[in-house]
């Protein structure tokens, strides 16, 4: 009988993506119009919903 009591480890560097290397968007937006954005979303909804 066969002891199989071994623990196999995942090489280190296996699937890890660089992302940050990736990136080629042709526009960027600023994390501060989309706040604006949603907050403008959020008051028209409670806007709609009081009316």
């Amino acid at each position: 009988m066969s002891r199989n009591d071994k623990v196999f480890m995942p090489s280190s560097q296996g699937g890890l993506v660089r992302y940050f290397d990736e990136e080629e968007s042709r526009f960027r937006i600023k994390p501060g119009y989309v706040i604006i954005f949603i907050s403008l979303i959020v008051i028209a909804e409670i806007v709609l919903h009081l009316m």
